[in-house]
């Protein structure tokens, strides 16, 4: 059985897929970790989530959405490494999933303070990853030749999807919303 640990980035630096090594701390790398650590959330939504519930699917899906976008992240040749993403039916995907649930849902008329049931609070908490899983990506494009805009539409959606589904599964739970009001000056 092959080991997990390889010692190879014990000096600091990692590999990257399809050949090369940077250090652990390159804007490459921390746009790929904040990608992989917002799967990680949504993976712990998962784990409270019941398989029938209406978004345990559509997250399934978004995980491996996520993975594609990171191996995308950590190819410094895309084309080469075959791991070009094209994301245009995702967003489409998550922009009707955003829709759909949006639809049973009452109108905000201020903003949300994160909680409700622990899914809720879970979707809350990964949206706030993918938020800035976001500025990663953007912070990596400025440095990179190419520029992963599918990639950032797509991360923009999905933290506007997490925040609906949040609410979704407080309302599916008759968890009324927590709602902020500005103190009083």
């Amino acid at each position: 059985m092959a080991k997990i640990y390889t010692k190879t980035g014990d000096d600091g630096t990692t590999g990257l897929y399809g050949g090369g090594r940077v250090p652990k701390t390159d804007a490459r790398i921390e746009a790929y970790g904040q990608v992989d650590e917002l799967n990680a959330c949504l993976g712990l939504v998962l784990a409270w989530s019941e398989p029938e519930s209406p978004w345990f699917g559509l997250l399934e899906q978004v995980q491996r959405d996520l993975f594609d976008i990171g191996a995308e992240l950590a190819s410094p040749d895309p084309v080469q490494s075959k791991t070009v993403w094209d994301g245009s039916a995702r967003i489409a995907a998550l922009e009707a999933a955003i829709d759909e649930r949006q639809a049973e849902l009452p109108p905000l008329k201020t903003f949300v303070l994160p909680g409700g049931t622990p899914v809720a609070a879970g979707l809350h908490l990964a949206r706030t990853v993918c938020r800035r899983a976001e500025r990663r990506v953007v912070q990596f494009a400025t440095s990179s030749p190419r520029r992963p805009k599918q990639i950032l539409v797509y991360l923009n959606r999905l933290s506007d999807l997490l925040f609906v589904l949040a609410r979704q599964a407080n309302h599916r739970e008759g968890r009324a919303e927590t709602f902020w009001h500005p103190a009083s000056r």
